[in-house]
């Protein structure tokens, strides 16, 4: 039974509907506490759970993480605190629907970051499978009007989306060359970076009056973003990834928009809408079609 719920795609699928559910928190978050109150919270909450567990390694990689801390708190500050900020923004002015096809895109801009970057091979799949997923992004952040994207009329809420997705496409390029250390001591630190980051935002937050305690469904909403998606969607992560590598991991987290738009729909009565169905389809089989046209090469070993 055990070795059953140890399934690495259980795993995954598990961390992809956290996920998910993340949208949708972020959306019932509004007005109950204020973007950057969560942001910082969810940091702290997180970073004083995994202290204890992170600890012994700490102190066992000492000597390296002297070298390294300062660029693991540096991504943490561009991938937890920027990108997670912009996130519970955007929820406030954009459907979690929107938000989560949107959020699909990431392999997307991964793609064409290490391309840049590092000059990452590319099958002429690849690219058809991307391009696929950039035609799903575009029906969503027009809302079914492509001819808004011309216009250059895109709701507020998913040009935050997409600006968020594009820093945290930017961080995970980064985070792909990061120096070799236990996963616990990564994460950690991350978690610091998003902490130290996101005291200036809540400052400005504060001195905009716009910042708001939570009341009791924030807290409901701040608890479970504290230990899913910042804690255990992360550990099953790795452990699914450490089971099939991360080449196949991948398909199963792109289900993300999935679970996300069924949980919209169930929990927050988001309509949705034939240009939905659309987009869902040219992104996860476009990012299914990519992910078959990468070159055996191209798998990236699991982290340690």
């Amino acid at each position: 039974m055990l070795q059953r719920l140890a399934h690495p795609y259980l795993l995954l699928l598990a961390t992809a509907f956290i996920w998910g559910a993340n949208a949708v928190a972020g959306k019932l978050a509004v007005g109950h506490i204020s973007p950057m109150v969560l942001t910082l919270f969810r940091w702290v909450g997180a970073s004083l759970i995994l202290l204890p567990f992170a600890l012994p390694h700490l102190r066992r990689e000492a000597g390296a993480l002297r070298r390294f801390a300062p660029y693991f708190v540096a991504l943490g500050f561009v991938g937890f605190t920027c990108f997670n900020a912009l996130f519970y923004l955007a929820l406030g002015y954009t459907s979690a629907i929107n938000a989560m096809i949107i959020q699909a895109s990431m392999p997307l801009i991964v793609f064409v970051g290490m391309f840049l970057a590092f000059r990452t091979s590319v099958t002429p799949v690849q690219v058809f499978g991307f391009m696929l997923t950039l035609v799903g992004v575009l029906l969503v952040a027009s809302h079914g009007h492509l001819e808004t994207i011309l216009a250059l009329e895109l709701n507020r809420g998913d040009a935050m989306m997409l600006l968020a997705v594009a820093i945290f496409g930017g961080y995970t390029i980064l985070l792909s060359r990061k120096p070799r250390v236990h996963w616990l001591n990564s994460i950690f630190l991350l978690c610091i970076g998003g902490v130290l980051g996101s005291l200036p935002l809540l400052a400005w937050e504060i001195s905009a009056g716009a910042s708001m305690m939570p009341d009791p469904r924030g807290l409901g909403v701040l608890t479970f973003t504290i230990v899913f998606p910042s804690i255990v969607s992360q550990a099953l992560y790795i452990r699914g990834v450490e089971m099939i590598g991360a080449n196949r991991a991948n398909i199963f987290v792109n289900t993300t928009p999935v679970f996300g738009a069924m949980l919209a729909v169930l929990v927050l009565d988001e309509p949705f809408h034939a240009y939905h169905l659309m987009a869902l389809a040219f992104v996860l089989g476009g990012i299914l079609l990519a992910e078959r046209g990468k070159r055996p090469q191209d798998a990236i070993p699991a982290e340690s």
